[in-house]
C-alpha cells in the first residue's frame, strides 16, 4: 500500500509523525478519508473520533478535539486543540465532565455559558465513546 507523511499534533504535543496509510478526521461534511495522493485541501475539524492507519498495524483512534486538517503534496498536518489515545483517558473524568456539564446546561445561564457547557459534555461524550465506555 502507498503510504504518505502525516503530523498529528496537539496544542501541547506531538502526537503522531511518520508514514500513514490511511487517515480518517471528523469535519463539519462528515468523516474526511485521507489516502495517499489525496488531492490538496484545507478542511475544519470537529469534536470526534480520528482514524489512522500505519504500514506496521492495525487501525488506530483517538478522540480529537477541534482543529483543522491541511493536505499538500502528499502531505497531511492535523492541528487539534487536544488529541488522546483511547488508554489515556480517564473514563471516570470524563463521566464527571460530562455530568457537569448537564448541569450547567440546566441551569438558566446566559447563551454563552450554554454553548461552552454543551462543547464540554461533546468533548466528554466523545472521549467516552473513544475509550468504549458505556455513555450515560
Amino acid at each position: 500500500m502507498e503510504v504518505f507523511q502525516a503530523h498529528i499534533l496537539a496544542a501541547d504535543r506531538s502526537f503522531y509523525e511518520g508514514p500513514c496509510v490511511s487517515l480518517t478526521v471528523p469535519t463539519s461534511d462528515g468523516e474526511q478519508g485521507i489516502l495517499a495522493h489525496h488531492s490538496d485541501m484545507i478542511a475544519a475539524i470537529l469534536p470526534g473520533t480520528l482514524r489512522y492507519q500505519t504500514p506496521e498495524g492495525p487501525v488506530q483512534l483517538a478522540a480529537v478535539s477541534g482543529g483543522m486538517v491541511k493536505i499538500e503534496k502528499n502531505e497531511v498536518l492535523v492541528l487539534v486543540d487536544s488529541v488522546e489515545r483511547p488508554e489515556e483517558i480517564d473514563a471516570a473524568r470524563a463521566r464527571r465532565e460530562a455530568d457537569e456539564a448537564r448541569e450547567a446546561m440546566l441551569q438558566k445561564k446566559r447563551r454563552q455559558e450554554y454553548q461552552l457547557a454543551q462543547a464540554t459534555l461533546a468533548r466528554a461524550m466523545n472521549r467516552l465513546r473513544v475509550k468504549g465506555t458505556e455513555i450515560k
